[in-house]
């Protein structure tokens, strides 16, 4: 059943949909599932499982509902054809919770009261529409007892139970929820208390439902929440009444204009400000999933940044107080020297720092140096830069995102990490392992503070966290992990790799030396043969005497890759010497469907296990261009209009894209100067890391904004 719903939905066979849903059953990771069972779904890409799991998880939940809902109504006595084939058609929780609106228990309501003062008979009589003297059906309501002393009391009655009668009926809902969302306005104007703030565009404010953007329902939300702004959806009753009318009159006599009277109220007290609710919650909901899709994605571009591989880096965590913290590390991450400095105190302390720094170059050659965004990042940057150009050695630097690197450092994995470094230094260390492998470190801090998105604390949060958890989870195993010198917090996002079996890897790493084999793995406590089987594949052994255990295949691959080394005259020892550059081509000459007959395997699985052995132990990241290194610096007072530069985009946003140009402060690209075709979005075009070249359309230094275009800028211009 939900294998044909999902086919249909993401335009895939029935039968990968079908052995998908297998697949996620039986407790398989997405990872695995996209990267070593591609023959069963088509070769379908990580997002795409993730999002068809999230679509099957919907489906299922809506059913379970549906199931909750017809047994709730078939105990009150209340089922019929017409019920059923309404739940059977709805493809919405909402449309479901419309269906049994009249049927859920109520809290008390002027309906209730007064069907507690007997007046339902009257109500239904009312309803009917039929010729009746309305007054003196009225009368035989009359009771002292329950309180219905007149005819107009009565007739009040049970106009409030038509109204709410009206209220619950799901068409009415669903037909008003539609010419809301095609005719509505937003409307928004300023509270009474409302000052001057980040909110006055929205003063005095209104744009149709169905054209405003995710990115301004959240500033209005907030903004509303802030208090500064009152939020409303505007449209015209009138349009709305018309609907009510056609399906509630059936009659134009003295019944019909009393139902008329109940629907007005029954739309202006139960329905508007209800539906008015959904709808904003809707837009909520909708801008939500866009940010939180907007955010994985720019996690995803900042994850995968290629490494600064082969470096000794000096981290420097700028600070003004309290100095500067440096930190040196290794090609490896290790971590030489320490050191804390201060560039912002008095000239003697400046020319101090300088020495410092200098020495610290020449000591342990350092190459790089990365200096975090925070806090007197650009009186550390424009104190590098002099420090740089007063030395022989050739040292260029990154101004890198410290974001969460606060966090990190008082955490327990970088106490456990770094035992005898002040959380301090532990910072400084961070940041240059973020130039050096920005995966590998950007691992150990919760992805939601890492920054790379809009409004990330107004989003749903256990939503955001399992969208960005799959990101990271994704980017760890498309890179995969070197288990000998994998972190816990590393290893724990690999394919099947629990925090607790992650400890377990390193305890065993600690108590047994290096790992010799990936077969080794199967003696680590609490990691059975289905963890094996997620995770074997996305660890690299480069310390194995198999080299088959260096690279993507998967272990129970193993076979199959050399029945094509010995299919096409080659050994295993050819993968370590870089002897099998000829590999595709001699496969293409048996024919690649041939040959993976002759291995047992799918041409899919086929074509990764060449592309593994040809290039044993690839990271993906390499094949991007690498980061933009510095040299010089420049101050917002020195840039002009019409100046050509080069930057770094830091991050993507609905509106545009923030670039570092070598300024303190990151310059926006509106989404109208990215490109001379129009664009939906600027993801569309650019993606977090790519490197643009810009031309600067304005500055205002007192506001500290900077303008860029890209359009019209060749790209080799600077």
């Amino acid at each position: 059943m939900y294998a044909k719903t999902l086919a249909e939905e993401f335009n895939i066979k029935e039968e990968y949909a079908a052995n998908l849903i297998a697949l996620l059953d039986e407790g398989n990771t997405i990872p695995f599932i996209a990267r070593y069972r591609k023959e069963m779904h088509g070769t379908l890409d990580d997002q795409t499982i993730r999002a068809i799991s999230e679509r099957l998880e919907y489906l299922r939940n809506l059913d379970k509902r549906r199931d909750e809902v017809r047994h709730l109504i078939d105990e009150l006595g209340q089922m019929n054809e017409e019920i059923e084939a309404a739940l059977q058609k709805a493809k919405m929780l909402t449309e479901i919770e419309d269906i049994y609106r009249p049927y859920k228990p109520k809290r008390k309501t002027r309906a209730s009261v007064a069907k507690e003062k007997g007046l339902d008979g009257l109500a239904q009589a009312v309803f009917a529409q039929q010729p009746l003297d309305v007054q003196a059906e009225a009368r035989k309501y009359i009771n002292e007892e329950k309180g219905v002393l007149t005819e107009e009391e009565a007739l009040q009655g049970a106009l409030d139970i038509i109204a709410e009668q009206v209220s619950d009926n799901a068409e009415i809902r669903k037909r008003l929820k539609n010419i809301i969302r095609l005719n509505a306005l937003v409307r928004t104007k300023a509270t009474d208390e409302a000052q001057d703030s980040v909110y006055s565009l929205y003063y005095d404010y209104s744009e149709p439902v169905k054209n405003i953007p995710g990115h301004r329902i959240l500033a209005i939300d907030r903004g509303e929440r802030e208090g500064f702004l009152k939020v409303s959806i505007d449209i015209e009753a009138a349009k709305c009444l018309t609907i009510i009318d056609r399906l509630m009159l059936t009659a134009q006599n003295e019944c019909a204009e009393l139902v008329k009277t109940a629907c007005e109220d029954a739309y202006s007290r139960l329905i508007f400000p209800s539906v008015e609710r959904e709808i904003r919650s809707e837009l909520t909901e909708a801008a939500d999933e866009q940010a939180i899709k907007l955010f994985a994605l720019n996690l995803r571009q900042l994850l995968m940044q290629p490494p600064v591989k082969g470096h000794t880096v000096i981290g420097l965590d700028p600070g003004y107080r309290t100095g500067c913290k440096l930190a040196v590390v290794d090609a490896t991450g290790r971590v030489l020297d320490t050191a804390v400095i201060y560039p912002t105190h008095s000239a003697a302390q400046i020319a101090k720092s300088k020495q410092t720094l200098k020495n610290m170059i020449k000591k342990h050659h350092a190459e790089v140096i990365a200096i975090g965004n925070g806090t007197a990042s650009k009186e550390t940057e424009l104190f590098t830069v002099e420090c740089i150009g007063e030395i022989d050695e050739k040292v260029s630097y990154m101004v890198v995102s410290e974001a969460g690197a606060s966090v990190y450092s008082a955490s327990k994995l970088a106490a456990a990490e770094m035992p005898d470094l002040d959380l301090t230094l532990r910072s400084a260390v961070s940041i240059a392992r973020r130039l050096q492998d920005p995966l590998a470190e950007l691992v150990k801090i919760e992805p939601k503070a890492i920054g790379v998105g809009q409004y990330q604390h107004d989003m749903p949060q256990k939503q955001l966290s399992e969208a960005l958890d799959g990101v990271v989870e994704d980017c760890v195993n498309a890179v995969g992990a070197d288990l000998n010198t994998a972190s816990p917090a590393l290893l724990s996002r690999v394919a099947g790799v629990s925090a607790a079996v992650s400890k377990n890897i390193v305890a065993y790493r600690e108590e047994n030396g290096a790992f010799t084999s990936r077969a080794e793995l199967k003696k680590v406590s609490k990691l059975g043969p289905k963890t094996f089987e997620q995770c074997a594949g996305f660890l690299r052994v480069p310390e194995s005497s198999n080299p088959l255990d260096h690279t993507g295949v998967h272990p129970e691959s193993y076979e199959a890759a050399k029945k094509l080394l010995l299919l096409c005259g080659y050994t295993t020892a050819d993968i370590t010497n870089g002897g099998l550059e000829g590999l595709r081509q001699k496969t293409d000459a048996i024919g690649l469907t041939a040959a993976a007959e002759q291995l047992g395997i799918g041409v899919p699985t086929l074509t990764d296990i060449i592309a593994e052995l040809t290039k044993p132990g690839r990271d993906p990241r390499d094949e991007l261009p690498p980061p933009l290194l510095r040299t010089d610096v420049l101050d917002i007072k020195d840039l002009k209009p019409g100046m050509v530069l080069k930057g770094t985009v830091r991050n993507v946003i609905d509106f545009g894209v923030f670039v570092d140009i070598g300024v303190h402060q990151d310059g926006l690209v509106h989404i109208s100067q990215i490109s001379e075709k129009r664009i939906k979005h600027p993801s569309d075009v650019l993606s977090v890391g790519d490197i643009v070249t810009v031309s600067i359309l304005s500055v205002d230094t007192e506001k500290n904004r900077i303008s860029l275009t890209i359009k019209g800028v060749p790209k080799d211009a600077h």
